[in-house]
């Protein structure tokens, strides 16, 4: 499921959800209702930037909303530890601070 930030304002969002793909590339979930819904521009395309301060400027216009930022290593399979099917992505939360950093800052 997706959604643009113009029809995400006019529904009740649990969190935002800001995920670091790659090394320097976040995309943005909502979670609705228990549900993650992918955030997308306006073309329908998801909502993706190359640094997190892009990334608070696309987003301010849900402020209000309990922002984190989760982060998932890769550590284990780097080192040939073998797969155990357990979660390790690192959950940091973005907000209140997060609206108010100075654009400058990273």
């Amino acid at each position: 499921m997706k959604a643009t930030l113009k029809e995400l304002r006019s529904k009740q969002l649990d969190r935002i959800v800001v995920e670091s793909v790659d090394l320097s590339l976040y995309i943005a979930h909502a979670d609705v209702s228990g549900q993650r819904v992918l955030i997308v521009a306006p073309d329908g395309k998801p909502l993706k930037t190359r640094n997190l301060l892009d990334m608070k400027s696309a987003l301010a216009g849900l402020r209000g909303v309990d922002m984190v930022l989760i982060q998932r290593s890769a550590y284990d399979e780097m080192v040939g530890q073998s797969f155990v099917p357990t979660d390790n992505a690192l959950e940091v939360s973005l907000a209140p601070g997060f609206e108010s950093l100075p654009s400058w800052q990273h």
